[in-house]
């Protein structure tokens, strides 16, 4: 055994003592050629221009030939480079309303459709995803430490509501106190008063959340809540913002109207979503003092300019919806105008988690601006988050959401210019998904086109998939 031990002991030493090579340390690059480059920022493209990615980060870029003799090259044959999109408003663990998975599911098959709904964002162009509500704590770790594939990930953990709150997702006969199900598996908390509060924001910050989402008024999809309703008193917000300021983080509110979005923005949150009920006085606060305005354009335009067709929906839930339809169109106006800091979230779930691209159709609508509707798809929503979610921002090696020397390696190609063709960031339309220097989706023709082969456990090396 001494033998053994000492032989084992010596071989150990060898390895820790072996010098590493320059190969050893040598990142694999991927140089784009032929490409037009978008940089998430400016209203002018870099023609026929070339990217350098070296490790999981951009090196260099050029609207010249870059001189790379070592590195994969991808012809992008005139297409369009630029940043991968990011969804600032996603519930991945969603399926046709917030109950569904409330009884005839157990947690596995949430976790299994979690992570079948990230790859798929994937698919589409979408390298970032901030979650605004969800039990996607272990999702998110599981992404961060190469276990699973996935897009980037923002959690939130569960949803803070009060009794009788927009996630309070119990059922009618439920007695004070009663845990739903989905309470158990933690897709929120409901809390009432100042120290439930702070506990269940300490509980989602300990395993790992970027942000808290609390509900502060009524909501659309939830069967207790009327839209008019104000939602946590202002001590209750003021004991959630406390803890997250401690962890150097935001909370972001659920809120429509007036009341229930000044409350918050009182008690010091700093971002809002939704909104499409408040007045234009609201609006020009909003502005003065810097909240983040968090819009859901396909949501509040056409799926809810249509309710008849939510199957899911009660009589009351389709009467909220087109209260909101109705208030939305005046409200994205007053934000184009008047400037307001913007952030684009898909808020989809169920079948349309397919469709994210249609949020920022949606929004143009109104905006008429493709520069702007980017921005608040890219460089925007990157800035945000890196701002806003401070120390707990788990991506602090790069920047997300540009095309510029440094920043991560998230880069989509698409099929024409989204500058005059917004349509170009339709999933149909998006040939080429890299994240984080590796290789999701590769629509080009010949040489270019390996198969599809996600980023796992055993394929955690850059471009290993090339």
């Amino acid at each position: 055994m001494l033998i053994r031990n000492l032989i084992i002991a010596a071989f150990l030493t060898t390895l820790i003592s072996s010098p590493v090579t320059a190969e050893d340390k040598k990142q694999r690059q991927v140089l784009f050629t032929n490409v037009n480059i978008f940089d998430g920022v400016s209203a002018k493209l870099v023609m026929n221009g070339s990217v350098l990615v070296e490790g999981n980060l951009i090196k260099r870029i050029s609207g010249d030939t870059i001189d790379a003799p070592d590195a994969y090259t991808v012809d992008g044959e005139g297409r369009t480079l630029m940043p991968g999109l990011i969804d600032m408003h996603a519930h991945m663990c969603i399926y046709n309303g917030l109950s569904f998975f409330r009884d005839p599911y157990d947690a596995q098959t949430v976790g299994a459709y979690t992570h079948q709904t990230g790859l798929d964002y994937l698919q589409q162009g979408f390298t970032t995803t901030r979650s605004a509500g969800c039990n996607d704590l272990g999702i998110a770790k599981g992404i961060n430490n190469g276990i699973i594939a996935g897009p980037r990930w923002f959690p939130a953990g569960g949803f803070l509501s009060q009794t009788g709150g927009h996630a309070d997702l119990g059922t009618w006969s439920d007695e004070p106190l009663q845990q739903d199900s989905l309470e158990r598996a933690e897709m929120m908390y409901i809390v009432d008063g100042k120290t439930e509060a702070r506990r269940a924001a300490r509980s989602n910050f300990r395993r790992g959340a970027t942000h808290i989402k609390i509900m502060g008024g009524g909501g659309v999809s939830s069967a207790f809540d009327p839209l008019h309703t104000t939602q946590f008193s202002i001590e209750e917000m003021q004991a959630v913002v406390g803890v997250a300021e401690d962890y150097g983080s935001y909370v972001t509110v659920h809120a429509y109207h007036d009341r229930s979005i000044n409350r918050a923005i009182d008690a010091g949150v700093r971002m809002l979503e939704h909104g499409f009920l408040m007045s234009e006085k609201t609006m020009d606060r909003m502005v003065a003092e810097g909240i983040v305005l968090n819009v859901q354009a396909q949501a509040s335009l056409e799926t809810f300019g249509d309710v008849e067709s939510i199957t899911f929906f009660t009589a009351d839930q389709k009467a909220k919806g087109a209260a909101v339809n109705k208030g939305a169109t005046q409200m994205l106006k007053w934000a184009v105008e008047k400037g307001v800091t913007m952030v684009l979230g898909g808020d989809m779930f169920g079948p349309d988690h397919n469709r994210q691209a249609d949020n920022l159709i949606w929004f143009n609508t109104i905006a008429n601006n493709p520069l702007l509707t980017l921005q608040s798809s890219t460089s925007t929503s990157g800035r945000i988050l890196a701002e806003m979610s401070g120390e707990m921002n788990p991506y602090k090696d790069g920047a997300l959401g540009v095309i510029e020397e440094g920043a991560y390696a998230d880069i989509i190609l698409v099929d024409g210019n989204p500058l005059e063709d917004l349509e170009a960031v339709k999933r149909d339309r998006v040939n080429f998904v890299m994240k984080d220097g590796l290789v999701y989706k590769n629509w080009l023709p010949g040489e270019n086109a390996p198969a599809f082969q996600p980023a796992g456990p055993k394929r955690n090396a850059y471009f290993g998939n090339l």
